[in-house]
C-alpha cells in the first residue's frame, strides 16, 4: 500500500437549498510533507466536529482503487485524489483488509483504524449529487477513520504498512455490511465480535447495541 495523495482544506461556506453550511469536504493534494497531529492534519478543517473530528476521527483515508469505479459510475473522468473528502488516498487500500484496532506505519506516523465512514449529505455537495451519499452506502466500502498514536510526518510516496493486526479481526467492510445491510446472515456475530474491541471509536460503541437489537428482532420474526 502506498500513499498516493494527502489531501487537506480550509472552511468553505456552501449554499445548501435555502441555508448555507460551513464544511471542510472541498480538499485537494498537498505537494510536499504535512504534519499530522493528534486531532488532523496541518492545513486541515473540520467544520462538524461532532461528525467529522475528534481524536478517533483525526485522519480519513480511502482507497485509490475506488476512483475508476465512481469515474464511471457517476460519467465524471475529472474525479481526483481528495474529491471523496479523505486526508490520505491510498494504494491497495482494501476495507475487506483493514480491521478495527490495526495500527499502520503511515511515513512517521502510527495510526489507528478506530471505525468505517459513513458519508452525510456533504458528500452530496462535494459532488454536486444528492444521491451520492446512498449510492456511497450502497457500494459499501467507503473508506477508514483513523485514530493518531504516534503524529508525525507524511507525503505522496510514502509506504502504508499494518504493523499491528488485531486478533479480534473485525473488517472495516463486514462492520459496514452488518450495520446497514439486513440481509447479511453474520451481522449479529459480527457486531457482537466488534462490540468487543476496545479500539472501537466511541461513536460505533454506542450505535451498535441499538442495531443488535433491531438485527435480533428482525431474525426472529423471519
Amino acid at each position: 500500500m502506498e500513499v498516493v495523495s494527502v489531501n487537506t482544506s480550509a472552511l468553505l461556506n456552501i449554499k445548501y437549498g435555502e441555508t448555507t453550511v460551513s464544511t471542510g469536504i472541498f480538499k485537494t493534494s498537498v505537494a510536499g510533507p504535512v504534519f499530522v497531529g493528534s486531532h488532523n492534519l496541518d492545513g486541515d478543517r473540520q467544520a462538524d466536529l461532532k461528525n467529522h473530528g475528534g481524536k478517533s476521527k483525526a485522519v480519513y483515508g480511502f482507497s485509490a482503487d475506488h476512483y475508476s469505479y465512481w469515474s464511471k459510475t457517476l460519467n465524471r473522468p475529472d474525479i481526483k485524489p481528495g474529491t471523496f473528502g479523505e486526508n490520505l488516498t491510498i494504494s491497495g487500500f482494501e476495507e475487506s483488509r483493514i480491521h478495527i484496532g490495526d495500527d499502520l506505519r503511515v511515513g512517521d506516523c502510527i495510526l489507528q483504524v478506530s471505525q468505517p465512514r459513513v458519508p452525510c449529505f456533504k458528500l452530496g455537495l462535494a459532488l454536486d449529487n444528492n444521491e451520492l451519499p446512498r449510492l456511497f452506502v450502497k457500494y459499501g466500502a467507503t473508506g477508514v477513520y483513523f485514530r493518531v498514536i504516534k503524529e508525525g510526518i507524511v507525503k505522496a510516496g510514502d509506504t502504508v504498512q499494518i504493523i499491528r493486526s488485531e486478533p479480534s479481526a473485525v473488517s472495516i467492510k463486514s462492520l459496514f455490511d452488518a450495520y446497514f445491510n439486513d440481509r447479511s446472515e453474520a451481522a449479529i456475530s459480527v457486531i457482537e465480535q466488534a462490540s468487543r474491541v476496545s479500539q472501537l471509536s466511541e461513536e460505533w460503541k454506542k450505535k451498535l447495541p441499538s442495531r443488535l437489537h433491531s438485527l435480533r428482532q428482525l431474525h426472529n420474526r423471519a
